[in-house]
């Protein structure tokens, strides 16, 4: 049935934020702390790992060289001016603000904070838009399935350390790959090998990006990066 794999990763997010959420109330906040901390270094790893993959190549004689730096510096820079000008990031929030008053969790200092990097987290990322197209083109859920059980895993941990703000993020997977399953027929001829490159390389920096916030590092909006995303998909066009 298309749209299965949608439906299954929102609802391992819900379940995996409840999980967390049950294993959080009886840890101490020095653990949760301690968690938050192993949840940004892993986040910065995995981001640093799939970053480095794309931009490092073994030349001719076994040399590494460094690829797409035109690609990066474009998509970064033209993403950042664009994701200023709509200001992505405060419209995030004021949506997690809203969720925040809606469910009751006024009194929920990190509701915000867990719902804006909850859903960055699982968002960014190849596997998200391809998973898409896959399920509705195809009817080949298994991209996503797979999706559904990481995002299971980061959001328990998520959840634990920043709060239930995390188990909202499930509202953000479902409208933006909601959007992506719509649009799966005209974004399909965009989504080449190279393109697919590019959105990985791209999106890996915003994943390392959000490991620096969790471990309290000088602040990157990240959202306000996420139309580089969109540049880098688009560079092999131009």
């Amino acid at each position: 049935m298309p749209g299965v794999g949608i439906i299954a990763n929102v609802g391992a997010i819900v379940l995996g934020g409840i999980l967390g959420l049950g294993f959080g109330r009886f840890i101490s906040e020095r653990f949760q702390e301690t968690l938050m901390r192993a949840c940004a270094l892993a986040v910065i790893f995995l981001g640093m790992g799939g970053a480095l993959r794309e931009m490092l190549r073994i030349g001719q004689y076994g040399q590494l060289t460094f690829v797409g730096a035109n690609m990066l510096l474009t998509a970064l820079i033209g993403g950042a001016l664009i994701g200023e000008l709509i200001n992505i990031e405060d419209r995030m929030a004021s949506f997690g603000a809203w969720l925040k008053r809606v469910s009751g969790s006024t009194g929920d200092t990190h509701f915000i904070d867990g719902f804006v990097t909850a859903s960055l987290t699982v968002c960014v990322g190849a596997m998200a838009v391809i998973g898409s197209i896959n399920d509705r083109l195809l009817g080949d859920p298994s991209v996503l399935f797979a999706k559904s059980v990481l995002d299971a895993v980061v959001i328990m941990l998520f959840t634990a350390a920043l709060g239930k703000g995390c188990i909202f993020s499930a509202v953000s997977v479902g409208l933006f790959q909601g959007a992506v399953f719509l649009a799966a027929g005209a974004i399909e001829p965009l989504m080449t090998d190279a393109a697919l490159g590019n959105l990985s390389y791209i999106g890996s920096i915003l994943i390392f990006c959000i490991g620096t916030n969790l471990l309290g590092l000088p602040y990157i909006r990240v959202a306000n990066f996420l139309p580089a995303l969109v540049i880098a998909v688009l560079w092999q066009m131009l």
